[in-house]
């Protein structure tokens, strides 16, 4: 697997707690979207760490296809 699976067309908001690290799925297959579950064993794609730097809303990517990994940029309203 080279490209990661479009889990959904828009963005997980999430409210985050500060100095928490969260594990964003990048392959799409999680099924505890946005996170990650293990699912990406044996695709080659790998989570990726976001660390909350305080308590706030996070938009997370749903569409995986993001350039600003792991928070959603707005990709998805090109696909």
């Amino acid at each position: 697997m080279t490209e990661p699976v479009c889990a959904q067309k828009e963005p997980y908001a999430v409210d985050v707690e500060a100095g928490r690290a969260y594990f964003w799925c990048a392959c799409g297959l999680s099924k505890k979207q946005p996170f990650c579950d293990g699912s990406h064993s044996g695709t080659g794609i790998q989570p990726v760490r976001y660390k909350a730097e305080q308590a706030d809303t996070v938009f997370f990517c749903g569409c995986k296809s993001t350039g600003d990994k792991p928070l959603c940029d707005g990709t998805h309203n090109t696909l």
